[in-house]
């Protein structure tokens, strides 16, 4: 068994006592009849959004595949994006606004810069190019620096190493 998912029962504990605590928190505040609404509201929208984020996800990846372009970024910005409208559906006021803030785009873009970053992390570099394209390299020109770390990415060009660096997308 992976040493995190011993973590995972008093996680889910934890979060029901968090829940617990700021719906009785927003019922003493608003009113019991207020915070009930609130609940059902933002499960009722987390259930519509379900289906339409899998939809948009399922048209996004189809359409990177039948143009033979690399699907992870339609696949992540489609999991971020049921991620979210799962957790707006789950009955709870603070999973209700993190999976608001997942839906909302600047929020939504670093979740998915993050799960692309993990999902390479974990599997070889070969597989990663594949969901995800070539990655970008940033090339300087001049005398190649000394580097202590020898995993330092190197790019041939016309029979010479030159040195460079993977910059994630939009980073430039």
């Amino acid at each position: 068994m992976r040493r995190g998912l011993r973590f995972v029962p008093l996680a889910l504990l934890l979060a029901v006592v968090v829940e617990l605590a700021v719906f009785v928190g927003v019922g003493r505040a608003l009113g019991f009849g207020v915070a009930v609404l609130l609940v059902f509201a933002a499960s009722l929208l987390g259930l519509v959004l379900l289906r339409r984020e899998g939809m948009r996800a399922w048209r996004g990846f189809r359409t990177a595949a039948a143009a033979g372009q690399p699907p992870g970024g339609q696949v992540t910005d489609g999991l971020v994006g049921l991620a979210g409208a799962l957790l707006l559906a789950v009955p709870g006021l603070v999973s209700g606004l993190a999976g608001l803030l997942l839906l909302v785009p600047p929020v939504r873009r670093l979740a998915r810069a993050g799960v692309r970053r993990a999902t390479e992390r974990r599997v070889s570099s070969m597989v990663a190019g594949d969901l995800f394209g070539p990655r970008t390299v940033r090339v300087r020109q001049g005398a190649p620096q000394p580097t202590s770390r020898p995993e330092q990415p190197v790019v041939v060009d016309g029979g010479r190493a030159i040195e460079g660096e993977i910059v994630e997308p939009g980073r430039h």
